[in-house]
C-alpha cells in the first residue's frame, strides 16, 4: 500500500501525552492515519504524513494536540526555493519498504 509522504520532519505536529484522556477524536479525523491508540491515549506514529490540516487540533477538547497549518510543509518549499537544505524539495508517493519519496509531488 503506498501513503503520502510530505517533507521529512518539518510538520509542526506535537502531541503532549500527559493531556491526552484518549478519547480518539483526533484518529477519527485524521485522513492520513497520523495517529495510533497506544493503551489509554494517543500517540504519533507517522508524523511525516501529517499534511497538518490542523483538524486533530480543532477537535481535541484537552488541547493535547498542536499544529500549525500548513507552517511545516511551507516553510519547507520557500526554504528549498532560496536554496537552503541542499534545494530539495520533493513529496509524493512512498513504497511500504520506506524508500525516499519520488519527485513530481506537490513540489514538482
Amino acid at each position: 500500500m503506498r501513503s503520502m509522504v510530505y517533507l521529512k520532519n518539518v510538520a509542526t505536529l506535537t502531541m503532549d501525552t500527559t493531556k491526552c484522556i484518549g478519547c480518539g477524536l483526533c484518529l477519527d479525523v485524521c485522513p492520513h492515519n497520523v495517529f495510533k491508540m497506544n493503551g489509554k491515549n494517543v500517540k504519533i506514529v507517522d508524523r511525516d504524513a501529517c499534511m497538518e490540516c490542523g483538524a486533530c487540533s480543532r477537535n481535541c477538547s484537552t488541547g493535547a494536540i498542536s499544529v500549525q497549518s500548513g507552517v511545516g510543509c511551507a516553510a519547507a518549499v520557500i526554504n528549498s526555493l532560496l536554496g537552503r537544505n541542499g534545494g530539495e524539495c520533493c513529496c509524493g508517493p512512498q513504497t511500504d519498504d520506506s524508500s525516499a519519496p519520488r519527485s513530481g509531488g506537490c513540489c514538482g
